[in-house]
C-alpha cells in the first residue's frame, strides 16, 4: 500500500536523521523530508551534516538502499508512518512557541490520511498533541491516529542509545499506541506504555531534572570559590566510598537547545509555580558572569587577553546552539578584554587553534571539556579557569 514504511519530517536534523538511520539499518524503508538543502546534499553524498558517532558508516550502507531523501512534502503521502521531529523553541520571553508546530501540521494536512499513523517525536508543551489532533479534525479527513513518543537520546550518541534505551509510547487512539509499539519494537527491546500527558511530562521532567542537578553543582562551585576552596576536591572527597553523594555533578556550563528550554516550559505550564526551575536558570545562566567577576578582582580586563577553549555546548560535538561560552565571551568583551575562541569540532573562521590560544592568552577558560584538552599543556604564568578539571593539574603549572 505504501512505498515507504516511515517518513520523517525534519529528517536532516539531530533527532530525525539518527532515527532514520537506525530504522533503515533494520530494514525499514525510510524517506527523510527536510527543507535544509545543504544538509540534504551532504547526506546524499554519504556525509553527516553534524557529529553523530557511529552514524556515517550506517549512512553509507543504507543510502539509496533503504534510506531515501526528499525535499517535496508530497512524498510523505507514500509512507505508512509519519514521524515529526522538528525543533520546538521558546520565544524571547522563554514561553513555548506552539504556532510553528501547528502551522507545520496545517501544511502537511493535504498529504496525510487516516490510514497513516502520525508520531510526534519533538519535545512539546503539555497538551500540544491534543491541539494537533483538534487542528487536523477541523481541517477534515480522519479519523486521525496520533502517537507521542518523545526522544530521550544524548546528542552525538543517538545511534547507540536508540537501540539501548527504553522507548516511551503513548497515543490519542488505541490504534496509534498499538502501531507505535510495533514500530519502535523494531529498534529497541523495551517499550513503556504511558498516557500522552505522562509522556509529555516525563520528557520535560527529565531535562529539568538534569538542569537542576547542574545548578546544584554550580551553586556549590560558587560557594567554594568564594570560600577559597577547590570545589572539585570537595566533590571527590564527598563521593569517595560514599554512595549517597555519587550523583553530584561536576560544575560547568549547562547549555544547549533543550535543558533550559524544557525547564522554562514547565514554568509556563498554567498556574504551576516552579521556583526550582527559576532558581536553576538564575544559577546556570549566571555562571559566566560569576567567572568574569572573579577575574575582574584579579585583573584589569582592558589589558588582559582571555582565551575560551570550547565553543560547543557539550563535549566532543560540533553544536554551538545556546552555548554559554558565547555569553562568557560577550561579558568579557563588555569589560574590555581581548577574547580568543577555539573549538575542536565547531568550525568558524574567527576561531584559532588551541595551541595558538594558550600561547596568546593571559587567562584560559575551559568552556567545554573536549577530550583533546586532556593532553594540552599550559605556558608558565597562564591562569587556567577549568570548572570541568579536564586539563591535568600538572599541565596548569
Amino acid at each position: 500500500m505504501y512505498d515507504f514504511d516511515i517518513g520523517i519530517v525534519g529528517g536532516a536534523g539531530h533527532v530525525g536523521l539518527p532515527l532514520g538511520l537506525v530504522f533503515a539499518s533494520k530494514g525499514q524503508r525510510v524517506i527523510l523530508y527536510d527543507v535544509n538543502k545543504q544538509a540534504m546534499e551532504l547526506i546524499q553524498q554519504g556525509q553527516m551534516p553534524f557529529i553523530e558517532y557511529e552514524a556515517e558508516p550506517l549512512l553509507n550502507k543504507v543510502i539509496d538502499e533503504t534510506l531515501f531523501l526528499s525535499e517535496d512534502v508530497k512524498s510523505l503521502s507514500s509512507a505508512r508512518f509519519i514521524i515529526v521531529a522538528i525543533g520546538t523553541p521558546v520565544d524571547e520571553y522563554l514561553n513555548p512557541k506552539l504556532r510553528a508546530l501547528l502551522d507545520l501540521f496545517a501544511e502537511l494536512h493535504p498529504y496525510l490520511s487516516s490510514h497513516q499513523t502520525i508520531i510526534i517525536r519533538s519535545t512539546v508543551f503539555p497538551r500540544t498533541c491534543q491541539q494537533v489532533l483538534r487542528l487536523l479534525e477541523k481541517m477534515g479527513g480522519g479519523p486521525w491516529h496520533i502517537a507521542y513518543c518523545p526522544e530521550r537520546i544524548v546528542q552525538g550518541y543517538a545511534v547507540r542509545e536508540l537501540q539501548r534505551l527504553p522507548q516511551l509510547v503513548s497515543g490519542l487512539s488505541e490504534r496509534a499506541v498499538r502501531d507505535a509499539e510495533e514500530l519502535f519494537s523494531v529498534i529497541t527491546p523495551h517499550i513503556i506504555q504511558v498516557t500522552v500527558g505522562e509522556a509529555e511530562l516525563a520528557k520535560l521532567f527529565a531535562n529539568a531534572w538534569r538542569y537542576i542537578q547542574f545548578a546544584a553543582a554550580n551553586q556549590f562551585y560558587m560557594v567554594a570559590c568564594n570560600f577559597g576552596v577547590d570545589f572539585d576536591r570537595v566533590r571527590q572527597a564527598m563521593m569517595d566510598g560514599y554512595e549517597r553523594a555519587t550523583g553530584l555533578a561536576a560544575a560547568g556550563f549547562a547549555a544547549g537547545p533543550c535543558l533550559l528550554k524544557d525547564t522554562m516550559q514547565l514554568l509556563a505550564l498554567g498556574n504551576t509555580s516552579f521556583p526550582l526551575g527559576q532558581a536553576a536558570m538564575t544559577i546556570n545562566e549566571g555562571l559566566p558572569g560569576f567567572i568574569v567577576e572573579n577575574l575582574r578582582q584579579k585583573y584589569d580586563l582592558t589589558r588582559t587577553r582571555v582565551g575560551i577553549l570550547g565553543m560547543a555546548f557539550k563535549a566532543d560535538i560540533d553544536d554551538t546552539r545556546d552555548s554559554l561560552s558565547y555569553k562568557l565571551g560577550k561579558i568579557l568583551r563588555f569589560y574590555g578584554a581581548h577574547v580568543l575562541y577555539s573549538d575542536e569540532f565547531a568550525k568558524n573562521p574567527t576561531f584559532v587553534s588551541k595551541e595558538e590560544l594558550v600561547a596568546s592568552s593571559d587567562v584560559v577558560i575551559v568552556g567545554v571539556p573536549h577530550s583533546a584538552y586532556r593532553q594540552l599543556s599550559m605556558p608558565q604564568g597562564v591562569e587556567v579557569v577549568d570548572l570541568w578539571n579536564v586539563i591535568p593539574s600538572e599541565a596548569k603549572s
